[in-house]
């Protein structure tokens, strides 16, 4: 008989297939994420389950789901798993690192000549017939060449934003805590880059981008105090995870004119938006597009489905973070 798994959303047809000739999957069908209750349900006799960043996999997950032999989420991050958890009931966590590397540096940089550029604030203008037309200082950005682009963790992402800033002419700074401060790094492609403490990154840097992993120290790692540290021309930028950023001092920041804006693409408590950013103008907002494509969300879904049959045929998983 085929191995039961748990698929806890669609994926592209093509990926489901090949799980299919080797599995019997039960998908969940629904179009957000599924309902704990169900997840609670479903899981119970499973071999696998097939999980996205929404869904809260802990202990309770792993209890009901007592014959699971893997945990593969279609992320890069997993901060939705209970590590522990699962490396205490010898189940084996993966993700999907790499193939989504490329989409998501590309979308930081749509974000980041978003808000340096005013674009979403002025087709906002337009759409509401307000544009007079053209004139000498009208909605003046600013311009990236010569400016310092700041990148809080030099990982797979963070590496590929600082490898593209060569094209916008932008010396490179990073805060890397797998890095020592005061040296350098090269990215294939790219600008040196000069490690530097947070503190003076935050302080000397014309726009922030995020690039960490949630973690318990890197939870509001930018709050009320790195907020007001940052140059009062600058602009923060975060695709990484939203809780990094502590948005009710993102709010009173932006609201203050402390910074000169931001552009998000991850949230606290998504899918919901705190309602003080809601309104303000010098703030980007985007609905977690960062690897949306269809080549990466495809790619995303093949390496999840690779680690399940790896390791229910017996095999290492390929991409694990709890082996």
């Amino acid at each position: 008989m085929k191995p039961p798994v748990l698929l806890t959303r669609r994926v592209p047809a093509s990926v489901l297939s090949r799980l299919e000739e080797a599995c019997s999957v039960d998908l969940y069908q629904g179009e957000e994420a599924i309902p704990r209750g169900e997840l609670l349900a479903r899981v119970a006799g499973k071999q696998a389950l097939l999980c996205l960043l929404t869904d809260r996999v802990d202990r309770e997950v792993l209890d009901a789901g007592a014959d699971l032999k893997i945990v593969a989420n279609i992320a890069v991050g997993y901060d939705n798993i209970d590590l522990s958890a699962a490396r205490a009931r010898g189940i084996p966590v993966t993700n999907t690192p790499d193939v989504l590397t490329g989409a998501t540096a590309e979308f930081t940089w749509a974000l980041i000549l978003a808000v340096t550029r005013r674009v979403a604030e002025g087709e906002r203008l337009l759409r509401a017939g307000a544009w007079k037309g053209w004139s000498l200082d009208f909605m003046l950005g600013m311009e990236l060449r010569g400016k310092q682009l700041g990148v809080v963790g030099l990982g797979r992402i963070g590496t590929a934003v600082a490898e593209r800033a060569a094209a916008f002419g932008m010396r490179v700074a990073a805060c890397s805590f797998d890095r020592p401060e005061g040296s350098s790094a090269t990215v294939p492609g790219g600008p040196d880059v000069e490690m530097m403490p947070l503190d003076r990154l935050l302080a000397t840097s014309d726009v922030v981008t995020l690039h960490v992993p949630l973690t318990p120290g890197t939870r509001h790692l930018i709050d009320r105090a790195a907020l007001a540290r940052m140059k009062r021309s600058g602009y923060l930028v975060n695709t990484s995870r939203g809780p990094v950023v502590d948005e009710d001092a993102l709010a009173w920041a932006l609201g203050e004119r402390l910074i000169a804006g931001a552009a998000l693409d991850v949230y606290e408590r998504e899918p919901l938006v705190h309602p003080g950013l809601l309104g303000l103008d010098n703030v980007v907002l985007a609905p977690h597009l960062g690897s949306a494509t269809t080549e990466t969300r495809a790619a995303m879904a093949a390496l999840a489905v690779d680690n399940v049959l790896a390791v229910l045929g017996g095999r290492e998983p390929l991409t694990p973070v709890s082996p």
